[in-house]
């Protein structure tokens, strides 16, 4: 496969951009894209069968059933980093090795709904923490230990929003190739 088509299906959106300023407007849509992404998710995801849940998004890629476990719990992880950044000053959280993580059995095998239902419920709540960060706490950081860089929790809002779209690309477009509907 060509680099670059690859490269295409790797960031089907692109990746992350850092804004030149995180201005109210632009915080507030972020929160809403997080708000949505439960619920569009489980749209595009809950009438597959597993022969098509059990399918890479791309060559090499994970499985879409690993690709919503994984963003379960990539998204229970910010969760926890949020609040270890409002409880403590400047913390080293704990990394975790996401494709490990994708190669265990749960994320292999098991049904999606559980998954699907722990977005819903984890989002109301990072959603609502997020829409009641003060100025103050969205300048809040923490260490992330194996890029050693620090990030604020106004930047974490547009990192979430952006993996949430990032990976619903990935399926949606998996889904048009092989014309799901």
């Amino acid at each position: 496969m060509e680099e670059s088509t690859l490269e295409k299906l790797k960031y089907p959106i692109g990746k992350f951009v850092i804004p030149e300023s995180y201005t109210t407007e632009y915080l507030n849509e972020k929160i809403s894209e997080l708000v949505a992404f439960p619920e569009k998710l489980k749209k595009e995801t809950i009438n597959l069968s597993d022969e098509q849940l059990n399918t890479p998004y791309r060559p090499g890629g994970w499985t879409i059933r690993q690709v919503i476990h994984h963003c379960a719990e990539s998204h229970m992880n910010c969760f926890i980093r949020i609040k270890w950044t409002l409880t403590e000053n400047n913390p080293v959280i704990k990394a975790y090795d996401e494709v490990l993580w994708s190669e265990l059995p749960d994320n292999k095998t098991m049904p999606i709904e559980a998954s699907l239902t722990l977005l819903t419920g984890l989002h109301s709540r990072l959603v609502y923490i997020m829409q009641n960060l003060s100025s103050d706490d969205l300048e809040k950081s923490f260490i992330h230990p194996e890029s050693n860089l620090e990030l604020k929790l106004k930047r974490i809002i547009g990192m979430y929003a952006w993996h949430s779209n990032h990976h619903l690309a990935h399926i949606t477009t998996l889904k048009k190739s092989k014309n799901w509907d």
